[in-house]
């Protein structure tokens, strides 16, 4: 009954949003990826570089000279928070450049663009206009949407599934033992009901600080809470049922309550208001981080991945799915931080992921969709030089590391550029993600936004941003 509730507000809105699109296009982008993947800076890098038209070979519409001018407008949802592009783009471009902080919670901005057509007769009306509505939204949240077909009790199995697993189990211990001592079928209480969930939001957090902020498991609200901070709705936690027997107020039956009340007032409005609308998505992954971490950190990438493209709806668009159920039509997987790799790897980051992504570029094509796997820079950061070296040359990198940051049992000032030699990426990266053997360490430095060059014709050098804007907008501006 749900789902089908869930279908018919669906179509409701779909048709709403069709016949809108009659009177004025818009194009809705999805922006998402887990943290640290380098959404707000993509989101900004993007609309910098529409706004300004600069550097874009690879973007069809501006090198054939048919976009006449972009600029922003209020978005027509004023209940949505506005993407910071101006703040974001301040503290990229300052004197001293810092990186703006990351995606808590959904926001969107609309850019329109006017240009011209190619098409006959409509080139003989002049200019069209084309809006794009982007949307930013936290990567932890599309996790969260494989609960909806989930019971408390399978969630709380795959919890302790995942707390015991190699990698991870010196993270959980804690959480574990707080909850063997918690008997499920005693009375409810709020003040318990929170001292579990607590333990438990914080061993989540420990696992993916401690493997360079990678995902875990559902609740994603747990880990980017966005304006539900210290609410209830956050305050359950899985419990070690007895043959899933749930007794009437106790303490599993509130955790189940709660954990049912998260799932329909929180998820699934998400679901509904939002995820159903989109035209087009890009996943941003930082696939080097993923490395660095293991084999097994690998895999678990793997199916998060798969389950994140579970959550889409990919297939071919037409005039008649437009009204009654939208697709996204084009899907791009980015690997972000290309920067950190000699152009020379370029192809095998892509390759990696191309990998890491196959199941669900399958699934995607099957129905219809056109898929991409990109390796991008959103802002470059580094610059490729040669070192000659008793007689032989290296490929290098050349960037600022941020402020504290420490590498080699350095620790850096933020202004003082340095060297690397990063490493290099397998030709067979299939192979490796198969067997988890001959695994490369990449030497990962977080660094700082480049300082202003008055020779650069950008503000915001970028690595493979047209190519994947041309795969995710270019269609709609022939």
């Amino acid at each position: 009954m749900t789902n089908w509730i869930d279908k018919g507000v669906t179509s409701v809105q779909t048709v709403f949003d069709f016949t809108q699109n009659l009177i004025d296009p818009s194009i809705k982008l999805g922006v998402t990826g887990l943290s640290r993947s380098g959404k707000t800076v993509f989101i900004t890098s993007l609309i910098y570089h529409l706004l300004n038209r600069q550097n874009l070979p690879f973007f069809e519409p501006h090198a054939s000279g048919r976009i006449v001018k972009a600029y922003l407008q209020p978005h027509p949802n004023d209940l949505l928070p506005r993407f910071d592009y101006e703040g974001n783009l301040a503290k990229l471009t300052a004197t001293a450049p810092s990186w703006p902080e990351g995606t808590r919670f959904i926001s969107q901005l609309r850019l329109t663009i006017e240009y011209r057509t190619d098409q006959f007769p409509q080139r003989l009306l002049g200019t069209r206009t084309q809006h794009i509505d982007i949307i930013d939204y936290p990567g932890e949240w599309l996790l969260d949407l494989q609960l909806l077909d989930k019971d408390y009790a399978a969630w709380c199995q795959d919890a302790f599934d995942y707390a015991r697993s190699d990698h991870i189990t010196k993270q959980g211990n804690a959480w574990l033992e707080t909850t063997n001592q918690i008997n499920p079928d005693l009375p409810a209480d709020e003040g318990q009901a929170k001292q579990i969930s607590d333990v438990f939001t914080s061993f989540l957090q420990t696992a993916r600080t401690s493997a360079h902020d990678l995902p875990t498991i559902p609740p994603g609200r747990f880990l980017m809470p966005g304006d539900l901070k210290g609410s209830p709705a956050l305050t359950f936690a899985p419990l070690k049922l007895a043959d899933g027997q749930i007794q009437p107020d106790s303490m599993a039956a509130l955790m189940q309550r709660r954990y049912e009340a998260y799932k329909e007032q929180i998820v699934r409005p998400f679901y509904r208001k939002f995820f159903t609308l989109l035209d087009r998505q890009i996943v941003l992954v930082d696939v080097l981080s993923v490395l660095n971490a293991g084999h097994q950190h690998v895999e678990h990438l793997q199916a998060n991945l798969s389950q994140i493209l579970n959550s889409f709806n990919p297939g071919q668009s037409h005039w008649l799915s437009s009204i009654w159920n939208k697709k996204i039509d084009r899907l791009v997987f980015a690997a972000t931080k290309a920067d950190h790799l000699h152009h020379h790897n370029h192809d095998q980051l892509q390759d990696l992921l191309s990998h890491l992504t196959q199941a669900a570029i399958n699934q995607a094509k099957m129905q219809g969709a056109d898929v991409k796997v990109q390796a991008l820079a959103s802002l470059q950061t580094t610059k490729e030089v040669t070192v000659e070296k008793q007689g032989q040359s290296y490929n290098a990198l050349q960037g600022t590391p941020v402020k504290g940051e420490i590498f080699q049992g350095q620790t850096f000032d933020g202004k003082t550029p340095i060297l690397i030699f990063p490493g290099d990426l397998p030709d067979n990266s299939r192979q490796m993600i198969e067997t988890g053997k001959n695994i490369p360490h990449i030497d990962i430095i977080n660094f700082a936004p480049p300082a202003q060059d008055k020779e650069q014709t950008s503000l915001l050098p970028h690595i493979r941003l047209d190519r994947a804007l041309n795969m995710l907008i270019g269609d709609k501006l022939t």
